[in-house]
């Protein structure tokens, strides 16, 4: 008699599948408390631990659905598409590698400007794709959110800008880093203007954007636990040769020094910046 082994195959095995198949995607691990968490609870938690509070970065169209009022806001300056002015190739030429993350993301670069309502007041908001080469802030980038300021500007509303980037794109040299400048003289005008702008800085936001306009808000507002500075620290720290503070560079200590002016979980954002708005249309 078989005791201990088993004479018969299962039917499910013996046609080529588990007994009792798991779905893929139905658990994600926290990148925080490290506990597995039920993927739909997750997306109806806005993408925030419920255990821990760690806050997953969400896609620029996540963003939008957070902020505005209207379900299907008007997407701004569509025909703006990245050119490759400097023919550039690495592993792989950046021409084709845009086409993939065209493909791949659904948008034609790293921001997406719509406007809508924040509250009942019209605004003009510009969300950054971080699945997008990174975030990577190239020359469509720059004009974009440039645009947008001036946008506002022209009709008298607020802006909002939520960054999500690694910086400056390599690929288009000079021309990329041309775009802080660029983009901070159209901040200038919108605050001669004295209307009000927001900056939204989220998981992660570094390089030249953080070095330009992410900085230059009325109000800097954070999500909890964001990634923000110029350089990465691991780069600080080899250059410094010295252990950096517990948190440093996460938006909770560069808030206790000053470099922000908020740190909000993203289930109060919405109403902490509608708030905000028309505070500073009151003033």
């Amino acid at each position: 008699m078989a005791w201990f082994r088993k004479e018969r195959t299962p039917k499910a095995v013996r046609r080529g599948r588990q007994a009792s198949p798991i779905p893929e995607g139905l658990w994600t691990k926290c990148e925080g408390c490290k506990e597995a968490i039920f993927s739909r609870e997750l997306e109806k938690n806005l993408r925030v631990c419920p255990k821990c509070g760690y806050h997953f970065r969400v896609d620029s169209a996540a963003r939008i659905r957070l902020l505005l009022d209207e379900e299907e806001p008007r997407e701004l300056l569509t025909s703006l598409r990245p050119a490759d002015p400097l023919s550039f190739v690495d592993s792989k030429r950046y021409k084709d590698r845009l086409k993939v993350y065209q493909q791949q993301v659904g948008t034609r670069d790293a921001v997406v400007v719509v406007e809508g309502h924040l509250e009942g007041q019209e605004v003009v908001l510009a969300a950054m794709e971080y699945r997008f080469m990174g975030g990577s802030m190239g020359s469509v980038v720059g004009e974009k959110i440039t645009r947008a300021a001036e946008l506002a500007t022209e009709r008298r509303v607020p802006l909002l800008v939520v960054s999500a980037s690694g910086g400056a794109r390599m690929q288009e040299g000079i021309l990329s880093l041309m775009q802080m400048a660029k983009i901070s003289a159209a901040l200038a005008r919108l605050r001669a203007s004295r209307l009000p702008y927001i900056s939204v800085l989220t998981d992660p936001t570094t390089g030249g954007v953080t070095a330009s306009f992410a900085m230059l808000g009325d109000l800097n507002v954070a999500e909890p636990g964001a990634l923000i500075g110029f350089a990465g620290p691991r780069v600080i720290q080899q250059t410094i040769r010295q252990e950096l503070p517990e948190g440093f560079q996460r938006s909770e200590f560069l808030l206790e020094h000053g470099f922000l002016d908020m740190v909000v979980p993203r289930h109060e954002l919405k109403a902490t910046l509608g708030r905000c708005l028309r505070h500073l249309h009151a003033a």
